[in-house]
């Protein structure tokens, strides 16, 4: 490790949140009804309340993300996204999973990592 590791943690948050920021941004433009019948067709249950659901974390979520606040919590529920994302809808169907798989690794990186020096959570922290 060198003196600038640490702010390898920034890129990373960054990063991720704007894929899930840019893929939730995605999902409003479809509304709830569409990412509700993507959903249903893939067979999750309770697919109008999970689309809300997943529909608030990739914006709002992402969004804090980015910023730095709370953001092992937010990588944590990234995790089970993408696992979910992976096996119950990618491997189902025999589709790659290249994107969930990076996305699914890196948010683990950043449960480990939690935000890096530059964050608005680590500036709240010492205010």
């Amino acid at each position: 490790m060198n003196r600038f590791s640490p702010y390898a943690a920034v890129i990373l948050r960054i990063v991720v949140g704007l894929v899930f920021l840019h893929h939730g941004i995605m999902k409003v433009h479809m509304g709830l009804t569409g990412v509700a019948g993507f959903f249903h067709g893939a067979g999750i249950p309770f697919a109008t309340i999970f689309a809300g659901v997943v529909i608030a974390f990739e914006t709002v979520g992402a969004g804090l993300l980015v910023l730095g606040i709370i953001p092992r919590i937010v990588a944590a529920g990234y995790v089970v996204e993408m696992t979910v994302a992976i096996l119950v809808v990618l491997v189902p169907a025999h589709q790659p999973f290249e994107l969930e798989g990076v996305l699914w690794a890196a948010s683990i990186a950043l449960v480990a990592l939690g935000s890096g020096p530059l964050s608005l959570g680590q500036m709240l922290k010492k205010a």
